[in-house]
């Protein structure tokens, strides 16, 4: 809990001094008990690309957000599109997401999206001007509790508008007051 981020294994074992540390089947012995142990609580053990991390069950998420009088940051749909373009199409540059988008790719949005270290530049496309090729990191997929790019949901599966209203209707099943006015949700 107090590491800040997620830990690897390896991140794990290097806590321990040499002489004392266990081995590799121990500590996922104790991962495996944590996450029964965690089971029926409001807090996790989950498996993230950077490692293991505990959190907060999505359940009870609204109710300890209230703790934090700092509102969650709220993101413009073009930086969302934009997002989602480079993690289902990476590598890909600005001109090509401009091309999808058929609009201009703020400067802010890709300043925003590299600052969270969301997406970093993976190389250069080999054409006049040399533009950058973006990709996302294991930061963007620790932030939204993926392991890999392949956890992502199915491309078919967004375009079905029947899974935004169960993503909708899951996240209205997790929020402690429907009638409650001041949350933004």
């Amino acid at each position: 809990m107090a590491a800040g981020g997620p830990l690897t294994l390896d991140q794990i074992l290097g806590l321990y001094p040499e002489d004392r540390r266990p081995p590799r089947e121990e500590i996922r012995a104790a991962i495996d008990a944590l996450t029964a142990d965690y089971a029926e609580r409001g807090i996790e053990l989950v498996e993230v690309a950077g490692g293991w991390r505990i959190q907060v069950r999505r359940a009870v998420a609204p109710w300890v957000a209230r703790l934090w009088e700092e509102k969650p940051a709220r993101y413009s749909r073009a930086l969302l599109e934009t997002l989602a373009l480079i993690a289902y199409r990476q590598p890909i540059t600005r001109g090509e997401i401009e091309d999808i988008r058929g609009v201009t790719v703020s400067t802010q949005i890709v300043k925003t999206l590299t600052e969270r270290e969301w997406v970093r530049v993976v190389g250069h496309r080999d054409v006049p001007g040399r533009p950058a090729l973006y990709a996302t990191t294991r930061r963007f997929l620790d932030y939204f509790g993926l392991r890999s790019l392949n956890d992502l949901p199915p491309l078919a599966e967004l375009r079905d508008p029947a899974f935004f209203d169960e993503q909708l209707q899951a996240a209205g099943e997790a929020r402690p007051d429907d009638t409650d006015h001041d949350d933004p949700r």
